[in-house]
């Protein structure tokens, strides 16, 4: 019996998606056409035949099945109008026009059952199933259509069947795999791309954020920056005030670069959006000190490699992926106390006394850590003068 079902549910689901592309098509037909179009309108036809008989055993697709019956008579009664005479063109774009309504609202009712059933099967799964991979399968596919733009009545389907809530108990369940908080993590910062101005709150009240600093993962750090960059000075306001900057600076010391790399695009833009509570948070926890130390790290390691490999070598760890500030490869931590000093005195949130202050701060805190007059005036000078974009 679930076989048959699996069946009629696969042949449904075949039928919706072929209507939905046709009507697709009706809706690109020029409605000033001056003549018929043939090859928009016979593929619907014939799918209209084979869609009355399975329609009309869901009564959730009834409004659907009616709009295939309007949108059939329309094209039945365009065939009346073929000729090229002044009346039979004005009524041809008439019946046009509505035809491209009535297929824009097949279009839309054919996505809205899909969205049922996609936000019904994603709570379900992650409710019920102990398939790991089903699991990353639907939250992929939802993160899929979360990137198709907005939808109200999409974004309705996800409130009232309390997906956000669902999404952050899995992100905060211990026992979670990485692989899956991972991308209930994607899917949070998808959301946010879906609607800023619903899923912002729901982020900033729970217990999200603290959830995604304490993941151990580079993906979950990267979405952490991605939420810092789309929220900006109210995430910065919560880190600092929650004490969770600090927790922060401590994954510069990760054994993982990718994780290192993470933290500092979030510290990039903490420095940027932060007031000064935060920055003073940042510098106390020994900001500078960890950034100074990266940075001969990333040094001493080019040098090995250029009299190693006379300049061909590459990284035991490399990062090959672009960052958002746009330094990209191998050298990931290359001038990061210039670049944090640039993002602190271009930020929104400081004036400009207090830009000065902390710029001293930073000099002063990077003359302590470095370990060689060479080291402090290369570092100076790039602070001073701003090397780095």
């Amino acid at each position: 019996m679930d076989h048959t079902s699996n069946q009629d549910n696969q042949q449904l689901f075949s039928l919706l998606t072929s209507l939905q592309k046709a009507s697709k098509d009706l809706q690109k037909t020029p409605i000033f056409s001056t003549h018929e179009p043939q090859s928009t309108r016979e593929p619907f036809l014939h799918l209209e035949k084979d869609a009355n008989p399975i329609l009309s055993n869901d009564p959730h697709l009834s409004k659907l099945s009616q709009l295939l019956c309007n949108l059939k008579a329309l094209l039945e009664k365009l065939q009346k109008y073929q000729g090229y005479t002044l009346p039979s063109i004005l009524r041809r774009q008439i019946i046009n026009y509505k035809i491209y309504q009535v297929a824009y609202s097949i279009d839309t009712e054919i996505q809205a059952y899909f969205d049922r059933q996609s936000v019904q099967n994603l709570v379900e799964t992650l409710e019920g199933s102990d398939d790991e991979d089903e699991k990353v399968k639907v939250l992929a596919e939802f993160e899929k259509r979360l990137s198709q733009g907005f939808d109200s009545y999409f974004q309705d389907l996800i409130l009232k069947a309390k997906v956000f809530s669902i999404l952050e108990l899995l992100l905060c369940d211990s026992s979670c795999s990485i692989r899956i908080q991972d991308q209930v993590a994607l899917v949070i910062a998808s959301l946010i791309r879906f609607n800023k101005d619903v899923f912002v709150g729901l982020v900033l009240m729970g217990p999200t954020v603290r959830a995604l600093i304490s993941t151990p993962s580079c993906c979950s750090i990267r979405v952490l920056s991605l939420l810092i960059k789309f929220i900006r000075i109210p995430l910065v306001d919560e880190l600092e005030a929650h004490k969770e900057i600090p927790r922060i600076i401590s994954l510069l010391s990760s054994e993982n670069v990718s994780i290192q790399v993470g933290a500092l695009d979030c510290i990039l833009g903490i420095a940027y959006y932060g007031r000064r509570e935060a920055i003073e948070a940042m510098l106390e926890a020994g900001l500078v000190e960890k950034l100074v130390k990266l940075q001969r790290l990333e040094k001493q390691s080019n040098d090995d490699e250029n009299g190693t490999n006379n300049g061909g070598g590459s990284r035991s760890d490399p990062i090959m992926e672009c960052d958002e500030e746009g330094y990209i490869g191998n050298c990931p931590f290359e001038g990061c106390v210039a670049r944090f000093a640039v993002q602190l005195e271009a930020g929104e949130m400081l004036s400009k006394k207090e830009k000065i202050e902390f710029k001293l701060e930073i000099l002063r805190r990077v003359r302590e850590a470095s370990i060689s007059e060479a080291e402090t005036a290369t570092i100076v000078a790039e602070v001073l003068w701003g090397s780095s974009p």
